[in-house]
């Protein structure tokens, strides 16, 4: 990707380094027993928002502890931090006229940087559940270190496929702004686990073609993306399918099981927000094919 004036967001909290607070190894953190902990941490590997999980266990907004010395960070480290900045920014450029657009505007959310564990409106942020987004406090949150697993465990690497990450988990904060998240979640309870978890697959299609129509727009507006860009997005949202996480984890995949979607289907909408790059195109719960 190539990201040419080099802009970066004012609107990334780095918290790495800092301390957790108390309770962060004990039996309670933050309100949530170290079983809740493990079931969430589970749950990611099987392609579940950890949030869902978290909030399942009543936890309330908990503000981020007090923070220790900051350490110092590795140059690798810090250059990859300022690429997710750069990322973050180009997002907002996109979103910022696709809303007014549309007559809206554009509420720009956080990105926290945090190391191993840290506080959210939604629970205990563990890097183990990988990046996400906390519709509560309006933020994203990732340990870098997933971009290790994302090239060796996954098998996707390069710098499209990490700014993927950021785009799909900023599709989820359009979809709160929209109001989609909130009527998906209330729909959730009215409805069997099974048909929970089609509606779950629904939303987050929805974010795979969203961060497509982010990667439409910017590249058409400022020209970001450069020859393989496009594979290197492509193999990142096979990577991350729940039939492929679940044959990895147990052997085979169980499809009603899925909250996130098949490989086929994550690269399929993906696709579909980067060709036409109409926000009108993601429309997951249409009734048609998934």
């Amino acid at each position: 990707m190539r990201f040419e004036n080099g802009d970066q967001s004012s609107n990334v909290e780095d918290r790495r380094g800092s301390g957790f607070g108390r309770g962060s190894r004990g039996r309670r953190a933050g309100g949530i027993g170290i079983g809740t902990i493990l079931i969430a941490l589970v749950a990611m590997y099987f392609g579940v928002d950890p949030s869902i999980v978290l909030n399942g266990a009543g936890v309330g907004s908990v503000a981020p502890g007090p923070s220790a010395e900051v350490a110092p960070r590795p140059p690798a480290e810090d250059e990859m931090a300022r690429f997710v900045s750069m990322v973050l920014a180009d997002t907002e450029k996109t979103w910022h006229a696709l809303f007014r657009a549309g007559g809206q505007a554009y509420r720009e959310p956080k990105l926290v940087l945090f190391t191993g564990a840290t506080r959210t409106a939604c629970g205990v942020g563990q890097a183990a559940m990988g990046p996400f987004y906390c519709p509560a406090d309006q933020k994203v949150y990732i340990d870098l270190a997933f971009y290790d697993d994302l090239r060796s465990r996954f098998r996707a690497p390069g710098d499209f496929a990490q700014a993927y990450v950021i785009a799909h988990e900023i599709g989820h904060h359009v979809q709160n702004l929209l109001g989609i998240s909130s009527r998906v979640q209330e729909a959730r309870q009215r409805v069997s686990e099974r048909e929970g978890n089609q509606l779950s697959v629904k939303l987050e299609l929805q974010a795979d073609c969203l961060a497509g129509v982010w990667a439409h727009h910017a590249d058409r507006a400022r020209n970001v993306l450069e020859s393989g860009d496009i594979e290197e997005g492509l193999a990142a949202a096979a990577a991350i399918g729940d039939d492929r996480l679940q044959r990895q984890a147990q052997g085979y995949a169980v499809p009603d099981s899925f909250t996130h979607g098949s490989s086929e289907q994550r690269v399929r909408w993906f696709r579909a927000g980067l060709a036409g790059g109409e926000v009108g195109q993601c429309n997951t719960f249409d009734g048609g094919r998934l």
